[in-house]
């Protein structure tokens, strides 16, 4: 089993900064791969940023490249998601998933892919 806990969500201005964070406890795997989503009110859920463990090789969906940035701490077990220049359409309750598989890269964005989540943390982007 797996648990996972995000944070750092909150209030900022168009234009401004936040770092999100995921702590995974509970089984671990080595080849595993986490990945970054979230849904706003009325809509789908919507596929962020993904990174395959191991590695370290990020994704990005085009709504992130060159704002947000995915990373990971081995020693911490945590995941992040740094997002600048953060726009109202950000506004969404972000979570993170894990898969213990290694999803083609066709499919990192597909949450249907990914096994454990967290419960959500919302970020809010006032203009």
């Amino acid at each position: 089993q797996v648990q996972l806990v995000e944070s750092g969500g909150g209030l900022v201005q168009a234009g401004g900064s936040l770092r999100l964070s995921c702590v995974a406890s509970g089984r671990t795997f080595s080849r595993h791969t986490m990945g970054w989503f979230r849904q706003a009110p009325e809509k789908e859920r919507e596929w962020v940023a993904a990174i395959r463990w191991s590695m370290g090789s990020t994704y990005y969906a085009d709504s992130a490249k060159g704002r947000f940035t995915i990373s990971r701490d081995n020693a911490k077990t945590t995941m992040y998601l740094q997002m600048n220049s953060l726009k109202p359409d950000d506004t969404a309750v972000y979570y993170c998933a894990l898969t213990p598989r290694t999803p083609v890269v066709s499919a990192v964005g597909d949450p249907n892919q990914y096994d454990y989540w967290g419960q959500g943390t919302q970020v809010t982007v006032s203009s």
